[in-house]
Formats: structure tokens, C-alpha cells, sequence
């Protein structure tokens, strides 16, 4: 078979360790993938008035959204990568990802967020979706909207869990465990329809450790705030605690969220909120997690499992080996992506972290 070599890649993405962007970063040099990355952050002003008034003047656009998406185009002239993946509402305009597209560069876009959620929906971006060769979406119910706004490829990705950050760790002694253990652990940010559910749970007696932004917002869960968990303390949290939540974000209409996949890579007992694709991932209700469909079922659902241990034990080995056991890692989705972009070569042998990428610092927390 004659020599191929690997393909190169641009990433356009959010560095931030727990971000999708990180996460295909660390998948690239996995499987040996020349690459380079440029942050979206860029796109934003360091005046956070500036980036307000766009935002909400401007149609969500980023401060500097022209001058990013200026620099994306130079840098795909001078560096002439073969594939351009970029994440989420990515700061490219219309025009430029043309002019990409015309220098024979293969673009595509890992749709991390609804474009139609009011929240996030920019005017500017949905006029740029189309411009892109394939869309991949990690949720079936964007799927049909993308195609009427005249994405005319368009492939279900889920999301992933990344290796080198979601996996089991135990509190390092009796003070870390005291300090991380509760009942219930969910990191996650503060959404309007959660709340009812944190509630519920708080209500009842549960010991719940809410870490993400907004939670302090409210009074139901202010008391229960812990601030943001960097990987470390999210390993250690969901270690320490009886069990962990996994609930969908609604304006989003998920069928599944990132937690679905880092939780049982990290061997956490899940209570998963009832949804098509979380059956479909974790199987019938006791086989891996038990699901709940509303906040009222909750509780009682974590009452049951708080005095099982050895079920909590064996749901958590289930889950883990059902998901880790798979092609479920940011890798793999790499992978598919370029397969499905018609670009090969992309089986090399893993080579040092620093070996191929250029890149900014990574840090993060986990508030999605």
C-alpha cells in the first residue's frame, strides 16, 4: 500500500481544558495528526463592555469576529491544512470560510451548541452554517432545522469523553474525602429548568454539591454552591459522592450532554434523566443507571440507590465498561469526522504531547 501521510488539520476552538476543543486537540496528537490550532477567544475583546455591546447590540456577534476570521484565512494560506474543523459558533465569516473552501481546503464544523436556541442564536453565524462542507451535530433534534437553513450535509456526532482528564480518583485522604463527599454531585450551570431539580433533592434532606455558574443566583441552591470544578475536583467530587446527576440542557433540546460520557469514564454511580439517546447509551433502567423523568422522581430514586452500595458499585462498573468499552473518546469522533471528510491516514501511533501541536495555555472548568 503506498505511503500516505497525515492529514493536516486546523482547529478553530475554545483551548479551555474542558472544552470539545481541548479534547480534539489531545485526539490529534493521539493519532499523530500534524496540527494547529487558533483559539476563538481571540475573537473577543479584552473590554468587557466592548463584548457586551456587541453581543447584545450586534446580534451575538464577537468583538472582533472580522479581524479573527481574518487571521483564519491567512493562516490557511500560509500553513495549507487539508481539513478545517472548527467548534461551536466559531468566529468565521461568511466571505472567508468562501474564500477557504476555495483554496481546496476541506471545512466542517462539530456543532457543539443550538444555533437556535435564542441564547446563542447569532444572525451572522446561521447565514454561515451553509458555507461549510458538513456539519456535525452531537443532537438529533438540530438535525432537520440544519437542512432547512441549508446545510446540505449534515451527520449526527455525539459527544465524547477525553481520556487524559475523565477517569477515576479518589479523594487523596480523610480530609479531601470529607471536604468532596455528598450525597449527590452535578457540575453544570444554573439553568432555569434545573433548578426545580436541585430543589427537589435539597429539599428532601440530600447533602448536594452543585458546582458551575449561577447556582448562587437562586435560593433554593444557593446554600448548596460550591464554586467551579476544575477536572481534578470534578474526578475527586464524583468519586466522594453517593451518586452523580445527569441532566440534559433543555433550550438546547438535548438527548444527551457531555456528562453523559465524562461521568461513567470517571466510574460515577448515574441517575440519568430519561431520554432517548441516554437509553440508548446506558441501556433498559438498572443496567447501567437508573433514569428519572421528572423532579419529583428524583429523590426517590437517589433514596434508593444511597442505601445499596453494591448496586451503586455494580452500576457504576456497567456504565464505565459500557462507554469506555467503545469507540467513545474524543479521538475516535477525530477520526470519524475525517473518514467522513474523505481524508485518511489518520492511524499513526501515539507521539509526545508537545510533538505537534501549536496551541495557547489550556485551562477550564466544567460550568455546561
Amino acid at each position: 500500500m503506498a505511503y500516505r501521510p497525515n492529514p493536516r488539520l486546523l482547529l478553530v476552538a475554545n483551548s479551555g481544558v474542558v472544552h470539545v476543543g481541548a479534547h480534539l486537540l489531545n485526539g490529534a496528537m493521539v493519532l499523530g495528526l500534524p496540527t494547529k490550532f487558533l483559539d476563538v477567544r481571540g475573537a473577543a475583546s479584552s473590554n468587557i463592555w466592548l463584548n457586551r455591546f456587541h453581543w447584545r447590540l450586534h446580534g451575538h456577534r464577537p468583538a472582533h469576529l472580522s479581524g479573527f476570521s481574518q487571521l483564519v484565512v491567512e493562516t490557511c494560506r500560509s500553513s495549507q491544512p487539508e481539513v478545517l474543523l472548527a467548534t461551536g459558533i466559531a468566529p468565521i465569516e461568511s466571505a472567508d470560510l468562501r474564500a477557504i473552501r476555495g483554496l481546496g481546503i476541506r471545512t466542517c464544523n462539530y456543532l457543539t451548541d443550538d444555533p437556535f436556541n435564542p441564547a446563542h442564536r447569532a444572525p451572522w453565524f446561521l447565514e454561515v452554517l451553509p458555507e461549510y462542507d458538513c456539519i456535525f451535530s452531537p443532537r438529533h433534534a438540530n438535525i432537520a432545522d440544519l437542512r432547512v437553513a441549508g446545510c446540505g450535509n449534515v451527520v449526527y456526532m455525539p459527544f465524547a469523553y477525553a481520556p487524559e482528564i475523565h477517569f477515576p480518583e479518589q479523594p487523596a485522604d480523610a480530609s479531601e474525602r470529607s471536604r468532596f463527599g455528598s450525597d449527590v454531585f452535578f457540575a453544570g450551570g444554573a439553568d432555569k429548568s434545573r433548578i426545580p431539580y436541585m430543589a427537589a433533592l435539597i429539599r428532601e434532606g440530600f447533602k448536594v454539591a452543585l458546582y458551575g455558574g449561577y447556582w448562587d443566583r437562586y435560593r433554593e441552591t444557593r446554600a448548596s454552591h460550591l464554586g467551579f470544578a476544575d477536572p481534578t475536583t470534578a474526578r475527586k467530587a464524583a468519586a466522594a459522592a453517593t451518586v452523580s446527576v445527569c441532566l440534559v440542557r433543555r433550550a438546547n433540546r438535548d438527548g444527551h450532554s457531555m456528562r453523559s460520557f465524562e461521568l461513567p469514564a470517571m466510574r460515577a454511580c448515574l441517575v440519568v434523566e430519561d431520554t432517548p439517546d441516554h437509553r440508548e447509551m446506558f441501556g433498559p433502567p438498572g443496567e447501567s443507571a437508573v433514569y428519572f423523568q421528572s423532579a419529583d422522581e428524583l429523590p426517590e430514586a437517589v433514596r434508593l440507590l444511597a442505601s445499596d452500595q453494591a448496586d451503586r458499585e455494580r452500576l457504576a462498573g456497567s456504565c464505565q465498561a459500557k462507554i469506555c468499552g467503545a469507540r467513545n473518546k474524543y479521538s475516535d469522533r477525530l477520526t470519524d469526522m475525517l473518514a467522513h471528510m474523505g481524508v485518511a491516514g489518520v492511524s499513526a501511533p501515539p507521539i509526545p504531547r508537545a510533538a505537534r501541536a501549536e496551541t495557547g495555555r489550556l485551562d477550564g472548568n466544567l460550568n455546561l
